[in-house]
């Protein structure tokens, strides 16, 4: 790192922080005040409401399906729908693969394409059943996971998950080892899919920190007492991928650098977590190394090298399992 890297790197970490907003509510008046609001109205109370409900159909009709066979919908769907309707974000993947697994030579990376698709359509079905686990637990492998519950005994924790397999079995998997964190969360587009994932999370015992910059405070607070807090360090976002860094220049933006930041300011062990799709809709779940600083000769001196460790331990993990990885359909960033 050179002398001007530092003063960069601090730069950049006094930017805003990210707020989130919801979508407001268009009223008569907005209808009334023009095309543009007109179309807002239209939008909101017409054409949503409509996906709305087809989202809430699909959600409780699929409960009636053993579990097995609604996994297997969802992958059938995926292949289907994935390269046909989400034609952007499909070349996006296609671009991604060739990238970073040019090993592989073009049937094979079609074929981990193809398979990420499905894995997608999975995703999406396995919302209707996947708390039922918590009475199938013989479905849930465990590797490791006893390192989170000792290090959530001796004091604040980060854990930090992924995007694969599905990681909303997170909840389940915890509390089988008495860990019960609040997770960061951002609602996804839609109100009836919000509604649904809230309802899921919730009934499986997640506690909720607000999105954005109005969770940090919280988080915080949960951490100096203790406690227990839950984020993602792999994302995509805006069609890019943030993290993991896949050898491009290493930045400050992100679920990285918020999770080193609040293990700097709290004294917390940082353990990361991932579940992988063994058979259908079954799972195996495996804990990394803790992950706990080491100490710095002045506040921020090891910002990027602490991000670097985190990411070092996560990519390798992605990296073997793109095709059960969420993110895959993101652009890497420029080198």
């Amino acid at each position: 790192m050179t002398i001007e890297e530092p003063r960069q790197a601090e730069k950049i970490a006094k930017r805003r922080a990210w707020t989130f907003t919801s979508q407001e509510r268009p009223s008569l008046g907005d209808a009334l005040s023009g095309r543009e609001g007109r179309e807002a109205f239209w939008q909101y109370w017409v054409t949503d409401n409509f996906w709305n409900f087809a989202n809430l159909a699909g959600h409780f009709g699929m409960k009636l399906l053993p579990m097995d066979a609604c996994s297997r919908l969802g992958a059938g769907l995926g292949l289907f729908a994935v390269p046909r309707f989400h034609k952007v974000a499909s070349q996006r993947a296609r671009q991604t693969i060739r990238a970073l697994r040019p090993d592989l030579n073009a049937g094979e990376q079609e074929a981990l394409f193809r398979e990420n698709c499905r894995a997608q359509g999975r995703l999406m079905t396995e919302f209707s059943v996947v708390n039922r686990l918590r009475n199938n637990r013989d479905r849930l492998t465990l590797q490791g996971l006893e390192i989170i519950g000792e290090a959530a005994k001796a004091g604040p924790v980060i854990i930090v998950g992924m995007h694969l397999g599905n990681w909303e079995v997170g909840p389940t998997v915890l509390q089988s080892i008495n860990v019960h964190p609040h997770a960061f969360y951002l609602p996804p587009k839609g109100r009836a899919k919000a509604w649904i994932a809230e309802r899921v999370r919730r009934k499986a015992g997640l506690r909720f920190l607000p999105p954005g910059a109005e969770g940090i405070r919280p988080a915080i607070k949960i951490l100096k007492s203790g406690g227990v807090v839950s984020t993602f360090c792999d994302e995509g976002f805006a069609g890019t991928i943030r993290g993991p860094f896949f050898d491009r220049k290493p930045h400050l933006e992100g679920n990285l650098a918020i999770a080193i930041r609040l293990a700097r300011m709290t004294g917390a062990t940082i353990c990361p977590w991932y579940s992988l799709r063994t058979d259908g809709f079954r799972f195996e779940c495996r804990a990394l190394p803790p992950i706990r600083l080491p100490s710095e000769e002045r506040p921020g001196a090891r910002q990027l090298d602490d991000i670097l460790l985190l990411n070092e331990a996560i990519e390798p993990i992605i990296r073997a399992n793109l095709d059960q990885w969420y993110f895959l359909d993101n652009a890497l960033r420029p080198q």
